[in-house]
């Protein structure tokens, strides 16, 4: 989940003008980090093996 103060970080590092897809990207983009870093904390990650089964299935 992101936090107010990560959306007024969000919102001071914008250009001038911009569009709400790029407010968008942005908090996609780090709510998918946050979500990685606490799945790395809790060791909930995949073997190199384990990736590329996965990866495997996407790149055919």
């Amino acid at each position: 989940m992101i936090t107010k103060t990560q959306l007024r970080t969000v919102s001071d590092k914008l250009p001038e003008t911009f569009t709400i897809d790029d407010v968008i990207d942005r908090l996609i983009f780090i709510e998918k980090v946050q979500v990685g870093l606490e799945q790395s904390e809790k060791n909930i990650v995949n073997t190199k093996v384990e990736a590329e089964e996965k990866l495997s299935k996407w790149l055919r």
